[in-house]
């Protein structure tokens, strides 16, 4: 069977978020004798023809005939051993969506199920089996809210029969209480159809919509870098990770005012908010000062656990926001478009007499069914194995050079990395190339100038609102302008003092107040902040003294540092690399210090850069320069160890010794 249409209507509804979140849904065609129906845990978005299970019918007309026992955990366990034996024996390697059996028992060649805000605004409204009725007659058919997979495909069997019965044409529109839609028909192009009309129809009678647009000004960023960290450690786990990332809109904080205003997003809507944002949303009520609001924080997060077994993954923070968090950074995203979501459904379900959550049995059984636990995991993915899975990075410097690589080492590693650069079309840039590569969500971009303390506060706090705190600040951003005496000016000499030592001065200031409010609560935590320094830092630069003295000063900075911050467990260090003559501070034609040298007559015999550059290799016992791949290793094992701090760790080839 060609599966080309099946694709491109999978691909339709997939990309678009407005029926599909975190790869919820399903689609489906079939034959007289086999059921094509996307495998769970796979994303429709981008589906190809391996993303489908083909099923025998005759298989699974059985499953529906056979008698099981009443025990859930039984049943549900040889239904789906049912179902995979119902598999084509090459296809017997991937798992079939939970829904199969109701895919299959409609007659129409496709069928579509998905769950859109717009519709679920009225499967999750008290009003909403009456107004289906008023405005789609016997076209739809509403099914009550019911446990998902067999006991849903008997119900929908049983409803079936009555349209039989009663001489009406097999329903195209299947509305799932608390769950979703079905689409079914014997074309995409008639899904299509009949989806627009019935978006159409809903969306005429809502009376109020979302408000979503953003106001930065409103919001109290200081609270948010005081609260986040100290959610984020204290929901960690060991070897696990934790990302736990801020949110708020027009929308949000109107229902963040009070718990009353949050009540309609208290609980689940659909079994989809309960796989990815949690059955149960915590609300923390605002405290006058922090030390009481960290008091209630813990408390309330404690409480949350004991009693249901596991972390909140939607925490509101009353009079300020959401924070949605995941052991990843995609778990943490996922969580907050479900919650996004569900505000949608709660506004648009006021013009359907309000909203209603799923039962308290149906969320049990949806929290413990193994089916949901298999598809989150395999939509989500388990946690990296990689030496720095999930941590959080900011590296300055980071759209370019050395600070490039050293981010694409980081995230290539685990890390999710801020890169924070003067110019932000390029860190931009660079943290797009490193989503795409690595995943979404795992770099973000931020402007900084480091030798303004305003920008140096913005940067953390969009790291802190992004990521959740700060494992790693890696001090790179560096300027270097030679000179002699002579030739250097004022303005020069204190534009390198700014950035390379007043610089690594402001990121240790204010990424060191998230790093201890992290360790003291967890003390397990270790942190680092490294400074990219170099070999000019370890001996003098012939008119090269105002970087030279930068990096003289800033080791003095990192030793002075590391002792006042080893309490908490922030360990401080200097990587000193030598020449890295391939990146832009050398290499650039214009600015770079192979062109600085040869103007400045720094190697008297040089005619061209060619010549400067064969010059400063050959007094490296290695023979090279300094490469990237050297200077990451550096960074690594500072990471990865937990008992130096203060030290310069020299990255040279063997050209500077230590003594």
């Amino acid at each position: 069977m060609n599966l080309q249409e099946l694709i491109n209507i999978s691909r339709y509804f997939g990309t678009n978020p407005d029926f599909i979140l975190e790869g919820g849904g399903n689609t489906s065609v079939k034959s007289d004798h086999h059921l094509y129906i996307k495998a769970s845990g796979v994303a429709l978005a981008d589906i190809t023809a391996g993303g489908f299970v083909k099923l025998e019918r005759k298989a699974l007309v059985r499953i529906l005939e056979k008698e099981y026992p009443e025990d859930a955990q039984k049943r549900e366990a040889e239904v789906l051993k049912d179902l995979l034996t119902a598999r084509s024996a090459e296809h017997s390697n991937k798992r079939p969506s939970v829904e199969t059996l109701l895919h299959d028992l409609l007659p129409q060649r496709y069928v579509v199920h998905s769950h859109p805000a717009m519709v679920n605004a009225l499967t999750c409204a008290r009003n909403g089996k009456d107004v289906a009725e008023l405005l789609f007659g016997t076209r739809a058919l509403w099914i009550p809210s019911v446990k998902p997979g067999l006991t849903l495909a008997l119900t929908l069997k049983k409803a079936l029969a009555e349209y039989s019965r009663l001489n009406q044409p097999n329903p195209q529109i299947i509305l799932l209480q608390n769950h979703g839609m079905v689409i079914a028909a014997n074309s995409p192009e008639e899904i299509k159809a009949i989806t627009r009309s019935l978006i159409n129809k809903i969306e005429s009678r809502i009376i109020r919509k979302p408000d979503y647009t953003y106001a930065p000004s409103a919001c109290d960023h200081e609270r948010v870098t005081l609260i986040a960290p100290v959610i984020r450690t204290l929901l960690l786990k060991e070897n696990q990770g934790s990302i736990c990332v801020f949110h708020t809109n027009k929308e949000i904080a109107g229902l963040v005012r009070s718990r009353k205003n949050f009540e309609p997003l208290s609980s689940a809507f659909t079994p989809d908010h309960i796989v990815y944002s949690g059955h149960r949303a915590l609300f923390i009520p605002a405290a006058s000062n922090m030390e009481e609001q960290y008091q209630i924080i813990t408390a309330g997060l404690t409480a949350y656990i004991q009693e249901n077994g596991c972390n909140p993954r939607v925490i509101a923070i009353q009079d300020l926001g959401i924070f949605t968090w995941g052991n990843s950074k995609k778990g943490a995203d996922a969580a907050f478009n479900l919650f996004l979501g569900a505000t949608a459904i709660a506004a648009y379900a006021e013009s359907f007499g309000g909203y209603q959550f799923m039962t308290p049995e149906l969320i049990t059984f949806i929290r413990e069914w193994e089916a949901e636990t298999f598809r989150k995991k395999t939509a989500l993915g388990k946690s990296s194995d990689r030496r720095f899975s999930e941590k959080i990075a900011v590296v300055t410097g980071g759209g370019r050079g050395i600070g490039s690589g050293l981010a694409e080492a980081l995230v290539q590693e685990g890390c999710n990395v801020m890169i924070a650069d003067l110019a932000p079309g390029i860190a931009q840039k660079k943290a797009a190339l490193l989503c795409k590569k690595f995943g979404p969500g795992k770099a973000a971009a931020v402007e900084v100038d480091v030798s303004d303390e305003t920008s140096i506060k913005k940067m953390i706090i969009r790291t802190v609102a992004e990521y959740g705190g700060i494992d790693v600040m890696v001090s790179n951003a560096g300027i270097l302008k030679a000179g002699s005496l002579e030739s250097l000016d004022h303005a020069s000499f204190r534009s390198v003092t700014e950035v390379n030592y007043t610089g690594y001065f402001l990121a240790v200031k204010h990424a060191s107040r998230i790093m201890k409010l992290q360790h003291r609560f967890n003390k397990k935590i270790h942190m680092d902040i490294i400074q990219i320094n170099s070999k000019s830092g370890l001996a003098g630069s012939n008119k090269n003294f105002a970087y030279a003295g930068s990096k003289f000063g800033g080791i003095g900075l990192t030793q002075s540092f590391a002792l006042e911050l080893v309490e908490h467990n922030i360990k401080v260090n200097s990587i000193c690399p030598g020449n890295f003559f391939d990146g832009p501070l050398w290499s650039d034609p214009e600015k770079g210090l192979f062109i600085q040298y040869l103007k400045a007559n720094k190697v008297p015999a040089a005619k061209s850069i060619n010549d400067v550059r064969k010059h400063y290799e050959s007094v490296i016992p290695m023979k090279r320069g300094c490469r990237l791949k050297d200077i990451a290793r550096a960074l690594f094992y500072i990471i990865e160890q937990e008992y130096e701090t203060g030290q310069a760790i020299p990255v040279t080839g063997g050209q500077i010794m230590l003594r």
